[in-house]
């Protein structure tokens, strides 16, 4: 879930890929500011809503893990 609105830099998993708790998902700029994203528990990605270059609202949902 986005922290905060922002802009995506760069998506870090696709679709299928297993992660584990901690493991950077994106990275995202706000407020001039590259901020790192990263799983709250181990999974694997069910989905990725955003691409690089997208913008987004703070609350929406990002990645969604199993």
């Amino acid at each position: 879930m986005s922290p905060m609105p922002g802009a995506i830099k760069n998506v870090s998993v696709k679709v299928g890929d297993l992660v584990g708790e901690g493991q950077e998902l994106i990275i995202m700029e706000a407020m001039k500011m590259q901020n790192s994203l990263h799983a709250g528990k181990t999974g694997k990605v069910k989905a990725v809503n955003v691409k690089v270059g997208s913008t987004v609202d703070e609350g929406e949902i990002l990645v969604e893990l199993e």
